[in-house]
């Protein structure tokens, strides 16, 4: 089991943490519009998490004959999830060290504007600025910058992991041995 988990976890994290390290500097350059960033991002992560339906159906059909329950489906795609939200984390850190702040600036630059364009302004927008400028004080610690990064791919790794489970559990098939005639003999 623990081969399966870190071979498909470790090939998710490759796949969605390399997006994430080649899309960074075209989003600084203006290449990639930081509007559809969010559509990149989540594509991303639901095409490298396919990999959980991959590993569950990898480990049940070579590890338990093909037959595996809902619970430990769940338990092999979390795994899976857990080490793919790992190297997404370690991903962005990387990203982080050579460009956060400058992708920070932005973001925070675009965020406001995009709430000045929908008419919030006054007190609402200054509330948001507090906020904004506490978060970013917060960020700046590594242990809550990884988890909230880890906490952005949970939620995909979590729906994928219900998904491959409820489409791949097999429960042993046990035969009808109850023949009529001992049916008859209990009435």
């Amino acid at each position: 089991m623990k081969r399966i988990i870190l071979t498909y976890g470790l090939v998710a994290g490759a796949i969605v943490g390399s997006v994430m390290l080649v899309t960074m500097p075209l989003y600084l350059n203006g290449t990639f519009d930081f509007s559809n960033g969010e559509v990149l991002g989540y594509s991303s992560m639901v095409i490298a998490l396919s990999m959980v339906f991959f590993g569950v159906k990898s480990y049940r059909d070579k590890h338990k004959n093909g037959i595996i329950s809902f619970g430990k489906a769940v338990q092999v795609g979390m795994l899976i999830t857990a080490v793919a939200a790992v190297m997404y984390g370690m991903a962005w850190e990387v990203c982080y060290s050579q460009m956060g702040e400058e992708f920070s600036t932005q973001m925070t630059v675009r965020y406001f504007e995009k709430m000045e364009k929908q008419g919030i302004s006054g007190e609402e927008l200054n509330k948001a600025k507090e906020e904004w400028t506490a978060f970013s004080e917060m960020y700046k610690n590594p242990l809550i910058r990884f988890g909230v990064t880890i906490t952005e791919i949970l939620p995909v790794g979590i729906i994928l992991t219900l998904l491959s489970a409820g489409l791949l559990r097999k429960k042993e098939f046990l035969p009808d041995t109850e023949t009529k005639e001992s049916k008859q003999q209990t009435i």
